[in-house]
């Protein structure tokens, strides 16, 4: 009985022991596991591009295909050499970038070693298929084993490339790649030799302008190890001839902490107007004009900053809540965008005119010099894209500052649209571009009080659909007759008459006539 006691007793060590090195096993398990992911977040973050540090496998598995990134997958329809020939003339006659070949539209490392033999006409396409020769470099690299391409484009300021076979001219727009006629061909040739301002080099450019902070920002957000100097030799901002730095005008607008020194007119102009039109002599109407110099990101930065504080608040009814909100005098994306894109296209070779935004009661107008680039017309600006200054445009998109620049115009019209704001209106005259943004503010803040909207608010849920038009018209027109709210509703004009003798009894409208029954009397909200 007691060597079995003991033996007992062992065996409950033993069990114990067991379950104490188990848990030890699970918990160095689990450790080697959050050790294995911390790894694998790593390497996902790091570089896999030995040419462009921008690039990683979450890039290559993520990024939103647009004017600078194209994939092409094993699995698509033409995957041809031809046709990614035709995709990096597209590249060399825009504004460059890179082709991905291996990476699925679903992100998806395919290895292109299974193409056998056939791969050998993927390392050649660019001498076999693109005229004149081009600058594109080929890199191949390995991802978890798999062999993928990266074509890297580098744009062309002068010259035009063509599929050698069949002579077809190609323009990237968007992610799209555009056949071109003869007509747009030669209106790219046009636009090729304005571009080259930004590709001219500063003579006497002293490196001590240059802000560092913000290179520094460029740096840490394109995962560059190397040199900040080596990186805009890189990316095409400057030159290094036997170690001495050569800048460009791109680099000078970008990085130059007061880039006026070396450009003249390489500003923005703000100038505030009271009234609707500009006004001379004694009538001179100008309240507030300020000027902003500094590089193309940090004027963003400030004019953002100086424009939220300067406009004006006005209401916004909300159909569903019946709930007035507050909002911008101008949705924020659509002015925002307006500036970002008057810096990156405007000519700066066309110097003593700076960009200049016009802030009148009813508008804002967004000026810059040079005409619309030669592919874009006041037609097709929703759609057409063509960046005047490539360089600018392609850093200004690697800083965050632009998610895509060829979305910029069609987001200024749909902020304008949900805001319920005038269509934005584009000229062209004299060799400049204006973007227009008209406002509802001077309208809003004169016919409706306070204490009429507290009461549309607080009664909005006992109005049925057509109260609620009504209110809807009068707040989009400010003042209206009867058969102008009949045409827009659609309802019977006796209906209508006695909606609105209840909102004048509710002292929510005033009915400017003396006459009991006037065909031309305007209904509108009460001002107190």
């Amino acid at each position: 009985m007691g060597n079995y006691k003991v033996s007992k007793k062992q065996e409950v060590l033993k069990q114990a022991d067991i379950l104490k090195y188990n848990t030890l096993i699970i918990r160095q398990l689990n450790t080697i596991s959050k050790i294995q992911t911390k790894i694998s977040k790593v390497k996902m973050s790091e570089a896999v591009s030995n040419i462009n540090t921008l690039v990683t496998k979450e890039y290559l598995q993520t990024q939103v295909e647009n004017q600078y990134f194209e994939r092409k997958g094993l699995g698509d329809k033409d995957i041809k050499p031809t046709k990614i020939a035709e995709e990096l003339i597209g590249m060399l006659n825009a504004d460059g970038g890179i082709l991905v070949f291996g990476v699925s539209d679903k992100g998806e490392i395919e290895d292109l070693n299974i193409l056998g033999d056939k791969l050998k006409s993927y390392r050649t396409l660019t001498f076999d298929f693109i005229q004149p020769a081009c600058n594109v470099e080929l890199e191949e690299i390995e991802i978890e084993g798999k062999l993928i391409f990266l074509y890297h484009v580098e744009q062309e300021l002068e010259r035009i490339y063509y599929r050698k076979d069949n002579e077809n001219v190609f323009l990237r727009v968007q992610d799209t790649n555009r056949l071109l006629d003869r007509d747009r061909i030669k209106k790219l040739e046009y636009d090729k030799s304005i571009r080259r301002f930004e590709e001219e080099t500063i003579k006497d450019f002293n490196s001590e302008d240059l802000d560092n902070e913000l290179l520094e920002e460029y740096k840490t957000k394109l995962n560059y190890r190397g040199d900040v100097l080596d990186l805009l030799v890189k990316r095409h901002l400057a030159v290094k001839k036997e170690e001495i730095y050569i800048y460009k005008n791109s680099s000078v607008l970008l990085f130059a902490k007061d880039p006026e020194k070396y450009i003249p007119s390489a500003s923005v102009r703000y100038i505030r107007y009271e009234g609707t039109e500009p006004l001379t002599g004694v009538s001179h109407n100008v309240v507030k004009d300020e000027r902003f110099e500094n590089n193309i990101p940090r004027l963003i930065d400030e004019i953002k900053s100086f424009l939220k504080a300067s406009f004006k608040d006005y209401y916004f009814l909300d159909m569903e809540s019946g709930r007035f909100k507050k909002v911008p005098e101008y949705p924020e994306e659509a002015w925002l965008e307006g500036i970002v894109n008057a810096l990156c296209h405007r000519s700066y070779n066309v110097q003593g005119n700076a960009i200049y935004i016009k802030h009148f009661d009813d508008r804002l107008e967004i000026s810059n010099s040079g005409p619309l680039p030669a592919q874009v017309t006041i037609d097709n600006i929703k759609t057409e894209r063509f960046a005047r200054n490539p360089r600018v445009a392609r850093i200004l998109e690697d800083l965050g500052y632009v998610r895509q620049l060829n979305e910029g115009v069609s987001r200024i019209y749909e902020s304008m649209e949900k805001s319920m704001l005038s269509v934005p209106e584009y000229h062209e005259k004299n060799g400049n571009v204006y973007l227009i943004l008209r406002n509802k503010i001077s309208g809003h803040s004169k016919t409706i009080h306070n204490s009429v909207m507290e009461k549309i608010e607080n009664e909005w849920v006992a109005y049925n659909e057509t109260q609620r038009k009504i209110i809807l018209y009068l707040f989009m027109y400010h003042k209206a007759t009867l058969s102008e709210i009949v045409d827009y509703i659609k309802i019977n004009e006796n209906t209508i008459r006695s909606y609105l003798n209840k909102f004048i009894e509710d002292k929510l409208l005033d009915k400017l006539s003396t006459k009991q029954r006037d065909i031309n009397a305007m209904y509108m909200f009460k001002k107190q």
